[in-house]
C-alpha cells in the first residue's frame, strides 16, 4: 500500500489529472468513479488504483475481481483525486484510437464540428448527448478544451467509451474532407440563416457548432454549405452551446426516426 503524498506514481496521476501535455505525451487519460470503472473497455485499462476504504465494501472487492491494482491510503487517494468527494477507485487509461476516415464514409452518417469550446463539462455534456441522438462522431478543432480533462471525462458519464472523438490538426481541411464524401455542413449561425427546423437532415449531416461566448468563426462559417439558427423568444441572445448542439442532434433524431 503507498502511504505517502510523495511518491512518485502519486505524483504521476496528480499530473496526469492536472496537465494536458502529459496525457497527450503519455498517450493516457484519467477516469474516477465506480460506474466509469466498470463501463471502461478492460483492453483501454494501464493501471488501476483504490483507496483503503474502498477495499472494506464487500462489494466493491467483486468489482475488482481479475482486476491487478494498488492500494493508497484515504489521505493519498484523495489527494491524487481531481474531485472533492472521491469513490476511492481510480484508472489510467489508454487512449483509443478511431478511424476517421472510416466513419466519415458512414452511408448517412450524422457529425458534430465544434471549435474552440472551452468549458469542459460543456464538451462532456456534448459527446453524452451526441451518444444519446445517435451521433456517428464529434470533431474538434485545437483550441477546444481537452477531452480528457478530468472534468470533461466525468461529464461524458461513460460516453468517452463509445463516442468517436477526433481533433484533427487542420480543422477546416477535415469539414472539407467530409464534404467530399457527400456530408452536408451547417452553421449554427445567428447571420443570413435559417430556421433550424426547415431543413432535411436524413441523409449525411454535419452540425458545425461555436465557442460559448462568440459562436462560430467566420472562416469555419463560410465553410458551411448552409446556415441555420434556433428561433429564440424573450431577450436572451444565445443559448448554450451544449443546449444548442442538444437541439440540432435530436432535431435530425427526430427526422431519421420518422
Amino acid at each position: 500500500m503507498i502511504t505517502s503524498t510523495s511518491n512518485p506514481r502519486v505524483k504521476e496521476l496528480v499530473l496526469l489529472g492536472k496537465k494536458a501535455k502529459e496525457r497527450k505525451t503519455q498517450g493516457v487519460f484519467l477516469a474516477e468513479g465506480i460506474k466509469m470503472f466498470s463501463e471502461a473497455p478492460r483492453e483501454w485499462i494501464r493501471q488501476v488504483y483504490v483507496s483503503e476504504s474502498f477495499l472494506w465494501e464487500e462489494a466493491n472487492q467483486g468489482l475488482l475481481a481479475g482486476v491487478e491494482y494498488e492500494t493508497l491510503a484515504d489521505h493519498v487517494f484523495e489527494a491524487a483525486s481531481g474531485t472533492q468527494s472521491p469513490q476511492g477507485i481510480l484508472a489510467v487509461l489508454k487512449r483509443p484510437k478511431w478511424d476517421m476516415e472510416v466513419l466519415c464514409k458512414q452511408t448517412k452518417g450524422l457529425y458534430l464540428f465544434l471549435e474552440k469550446i472551452q468549458d469542459p463539462g460543456n464538451l462532456g455534456t456534448i459527446l453524452r448527448t451526441a451518444e444519446s441522438a445517435g451521433v456517428t462522431a464529434v470533431i474538434a478543432s485545437p483550441s477546444t478544451v481537452d477531452l480528457y480533462n478530468p472534468k470533461t471525462v466525468r461529464s461524458t458519464m461513460g460516453s468517452i467509451f463509445r463516442m468517436p472523438f477526433f481533433v484533427p490538426e487542420d480543422f477546416p481541411d477535415a469539414i472539407r474532407q467530409f464534404q467530399a464524401d457527400g456530408v452536408r455542413c451547417y452553421a449554427a449561425s445567428l447571420k443570413g440563416s435559417v430556421p433550424y427546423d426547415s431543413l432535411d437532415y436524413r441523409q449525411k449531416s454535419a452540425f458545425l457548432i461555436g465557442n460559448e461566448s462568440q459562436g462560430l468563426s467566420e472562416a469555419i462559417t463560410l465553410l458551411a454549405d448552409a446556415r441555420i439558427h434556433i428561433p429564440m423568444e424573450g431577450q436572451a441572445e444565445s443559448l448554450n452551446a451544449a443546449v444548442a448542439a442538444a437541439i440540432l442532434m435530436y432535431e435530425a433524431n427526430r427526422q431519421r426516426r420518422g
